[in-house]
């Protein structure tokens, strides 16, 4: 079965308008969400562990909580899997926007805690937070070995077709997509080179 299919795991799936109101990257919504799927390397071969893939957003904008951001409970949900560290992970994550200052200091340490885990994150758009210096956060993720890069149409589609609901459509690219995905291409491995 392959990864992208509905059948390989039993939660549910995001909404049409869900995704393409939060991954658009020609708008900025308030909201951050973050699909992931983690494989573990067996022999040659990367294997979907697919009890870990799902999605999640940011806690507490509505109901009246503190404020908890994507990243976070994600790291509380890694936690929780007591991935074994005798075996080596990769964990993909497609995400609305780059992590913020705080959120690439937590991914950060615990990808130096834990070295069995690689991470790759697709990132939308890129979040931005005039009085943190939030591009010094995208660097530690990259000196903490974090494979970093914007969405391009192939991972829009990919996500789309592992975390939507899509009920067979074909991703629906919009106007503007790979001229937006370009521009923040370039804009990131600026801020990576830095």
């Amino acid at each position: 079965m392959s990864l992208g299919s509905p059948a390989c795991f039993h939660r549910p799936l995001m909404d049409i308008r869900t995704f393409l109101d939060n991954f658009n990257n020609l708008v900025n919504p308030h909201e951050t969400y973050l699909c992931h799927y983690v494989e573990r390397l067996e022999g040659d071969l990367w294997i979907p562990v697919v009890e870990f893939k799902d999605f999640l957003r940011n806690q507490g904008i509505t109901v009246g909580l503190i404020r908890c951001h994507a990243e976070s409970i994600f790291l509380e949900q890694m936690a929780s899997w007591k991935l074994d560290k005798e075996l080596c992970y990769r964990v993909t994550c497609f995400i609305s926007y780059t992590p913020c200052e705080d959120c690439a200091y937590k991914l950060a340490a615990f990808l130096r805690e834990n070295t069995h885990v690689d991470l790759r994150i697709f990132a939308a758009r890129i979040y931005v937070k005039k009085l943190q210096d939030w591009k010094a956060g995208l660097r530690a993720l990259k000196a903490a070995g974090v494979k970093m890069a914007m969405m391009t149409f192939k991972e829009f589609e990919r996500c789309w077709e592992s975390f939507v609901d899509h009920q067979g459509k074909l991703f629906p690219s919009w106007d503007n997509l790979y001229v937006k995905s370009e521009e923040l291409s370039r804009r990131l491995e600026g801020i990576l080179q830095n």
